[in-house]
């Protein structure tokens, strides 16, 4: 049968040393954060990496409204991408990262004004300034999220925090 919770081994460790740890064996870490329905405003959850400036030369990524296993999918191809080579624009809408030639937009984001929503990543850094993007994503229609058609049902799982043109 299983084992009683009092039998099972302890794997708490501190978080620093999971960040750590997932940098040794991946090269970057993935930070989840839990929504916050009940803030003023309500923010959803999201994830961003830690260790991808020293990794790769690109800027940290967050990304919101989707499960930190879609994440951890989704930057891994990115990741993979820029390790072969490719050189992914930044502040500009891209084709081809997703499926059906859907959009995406890497979007500049003012760490400096939103410390609080990445403590992890400026603890890891301690202090210093870094650069990071957000991973904009499309609604099933292939709207971004600051354009005028993006799903409005979906419209708070997403909130830009990067700096972007105006929507269509």
């Amino acid at each position: 049968m299983g084992s009683s919770p009092s039998e099972l081994p302890n794997f708490r460790i501190p978080h620093a040393e999971k960040i750590e740890w997932m940098i040794e064996t991946k090269g970057w870490a993935l930070e989840p954060v839990s929504a916050e329905p009940s803030g003023d405003p309500p923010t959803p959850g999201y994830c961003y990496t830690i260790g991808l400036p020293e990794l790769h030369g690109f800027p940290e990524i967050v990304v919101f409204g989707l499960t930190p296993v879609a994440v951890s999918g989704l930057l891994d191809m990115v990741v993979d991408q820029l390790a072969s080579g490719v050189d992914i624009p930044i502040d500009t809408e891209l084709v081809g990262l997703f499926d059906n030639e859907l959009r995406c937009v890497f979007a500049s984001v003012d760490v400096t004004s939103r410390v609080d929503m990445f403590r992890t990543g400026v603890a890891w850094h301690r202090g210093e300034s870094f650069a990071m993007v957000q991973l904009l994503w499309p609604d099933r229609n292939g709207w971004l999220p600051n354009e005028s058609g993006f799903d409005p049902a979906v419209r708070l799982a997403q909130p830009v925090i990067g700096r972007v043109a105006g929507g269509h």
